[in-house]
């Protein structure tokens, strides 16, 4: 699945996106994709890339197609309880980490295992976990790059395998954007992020 990363692109970039037939748009900060969502056909269906402050859930609770930066249990805790107030089962990505940078953000696996068998996941009625994501070292050197999305690979079959072998929904490895997707493919990925090779490079000052 191509996920368009329309950070940063205004609303008619967006459309003219729709028009050529893309149909899931991934945005980073919350504000900017309520600022959008509503100026884009209905059918367009919207992903959650960024981290996501849990007072924010709320707003995109209602509309999200997916929330793929899922990166603690305070998180799942949060979107479980805000889509019980609008009766809705949230897909959800569990974002771990697997670059060999600092980063705030990503579960570590035995955080995951920590949470799973201690029952952290039992109860979130509201939340259906549907499998990985990841982001890769930024570096050059692609076989790194590999090295990380064939970690995440793993990763992903150790839960399928040992947690959630009888969930279907349970399949999707999402890694890999502009400069690296060709390896996240070789390497299982099922959703790939891509913004400049679509849209071009970011415009940090172009209004929506």
């Amino acid at each position: 699945m191509l996920i368009a990363v329309s950070k940063t692109k205004s609303v008619s970039e967006i459309i003219e996106a729709y028009n050529a037939g893309q149909k899931y748009f991934g945005e980073n900060r919350v504000q900017e994709l309520l600022d959008k969502k509503d100026h884009v056909p209905a059918d367009a269906e919207w992903h959650l890339i960024g981290h996501l402050q849990t007072n924010k859930v709320k707003y995109v609770v209602p509309f999200i197609s997916m929330i793929q930066s899922v990166d603690s249990l305070k998180l799942l805790n949060a979107i479980n309880n805000e889509a019980s107030k609008v009766n809705k089962v949230v897909n959800c990505l569990l974002q771990i980490y697997i670059a060999e940078e600092e980063t705030k953000y990503g579960f570590s696996m035995s955080e995951i295992e920590s949470i799973i068998n201690l029952k952290g996941l039992d109860g979130l009625k509201y939340v259906r976990i549907c499998g990985v994501m990841g982001m890769a070292t930024f570096t050059e050197d692609f076989s790194q790059v590999r090295k990380e999305f064939s970690c995440l690979r793993e990763y992903f079959k150790i839960l399928k395998a040992g947690y959630f072998n009888s969930e279907t929904h349970f399949r999707e490895i999402s890694m890999g954007m502009s400069g690296d997707y060709k390896i996240a493919v070789e390497e299982g990925s099922t959703m790939v992020r891509i913004g400049s090779l679509l849209f071009g490079e970011r415009n940090k000052n172009k209004p929506v």
